[in-house]
């Protein structure tokens, strides 16, 4: 089963995962990490990729352009260094320049500053609509839409908004928003009525009326099927470069769904000297971190209680995924 993975640090690549996404990534947790591992996305090329953008852009993605890795990602296969989920091997995300291999995430034509692709998802008009989770807490389910274009719109955003991230979301399945102040906000997929690319979505999560700076860090939406598996990655941090460092991973079933437009549950209990997330992820084990420079850092064990302080961490990091 082909798809194109994603990583935190911006590549791209192909990958014959001969099984479901879920399943090879599962495989990981016996096998040592690898430089840009920590994956944010992937998608079967079924019926073609879309990458979207933190400026509500959809990109068709041309699979030829993009480097194939090898390996045997089973669960059987012997734990090689080709059999890791890493993109080393993959390619930046171009974004700017007519000689990119794939289309320039940026328009100098309007001025625009470079925009971030931030999710992919299956082109297949039969797969699951597109869930998209914005900064200022905003939530849409696009309604298939295609058309054979290469470059198209999927949210109306507002100007201060931006796409945080994306995903494939069933009626059945949960979306997930985790917020700078540590609310965690778990709601159903059917809540949310799918919506033509020219609509500006819905309500998601509530922010923090008391604090301007609160905003989305992280959002996700999680299969029916992996709701049991799926964990909760958070680092607290303060506002001194002094501060304490927590770092906290959690099962998503620790935390209760509730209805959209509320402000969820607390994720993470800050430390006296701390008071924001700096990074925070919603995805299938292995949940893993990296530095900006595609190199591994490690996360503490797993963590059952929803609103614990989580572990102190001695070196900060950039990614998580």
């Amino acid at each position: 089963m082909e798809h194109v993975l994603l990583s935190a640090t911006g590549r791209l690549a192909r990958v014959d995962l001969g099984q479901p996404y879920a399943a090879a990534r599962a495989a990981q947790a016996a096998r040592p990490r690898s430089a840009h591992d920590v994956i944010v996305s992937a998608s079967p090329v079924i019926g073609g990729v879309g990458a979207v953008t933190t400026l509500g852009r959809a990109l068709r993605l041309p699979l030829d352009a993009l480097p194939v890795l090898s390996g045997d990602w089973s669960l059987a296969g012997a734990p090689d260094a080709a059999a890791v989920l890493g993109l080393a091997g993959g390619a930046p995300v171009e974004t700017a320049g007519p000689a990119a291999a794939y289309p320039a995430v940026a328009d100098p034509e309007r001025g625009e500053a470079p925009e971030k692709v931030v999710a992919l998802w299956s082109l297949d008009l039969d797969a699951a609509p597109l869930a998209l989770g914005t900064r200022r807490g905003v939530v849409k389910r696009l309604a298939p839409e295609y058309k054979g274009w290469d470059d198209w719109t999927v949210i109306a955003l507002k100007d201060d908004d931006t796409v945080v991230a994306g995903g494939a979301a069933a009626d059945g399945d949960d979306l997930v928003f985790i917020t700078v102040q540590a609310q965690l906000l778990r709601t159903p997929a059917r809540g949310v009525r799918p919506q033509g690319r020219a609509a500006g979505g819905v309500a998601g999560v509530k922010l923090a009326a008391e604090d301007p700076a609160d905003q989305v860090l992280a959002f996700a939406a999680v299969a029916k099927a992996d709701q049991g598996a799926a964990l909760v990655a958070t680092l607290a941090v303060g506002p001194r470069p002094d501060a304490p460092l927590t770092a906290k991973v959690t099962p998503l079933d620790q935390f209760p769904a509730k209805g959209r437009a509320t402000g969820g549950v607390r994720c993470h209990r800050f430390l006296k000297d701390q008071d924001h997330l700096a990074l925070a992820a919603v995805g299938l084990p292995p949940l893993r971190a990296g530095d900006a420079a595609g190199d591994f850092r490690n996360l503490p064990a797993v963590d059952e209680r929803r609103d614990s302080t989580g572990a102190k961490v001695y070196a900060s990091f950039a990614h998580l995924g």
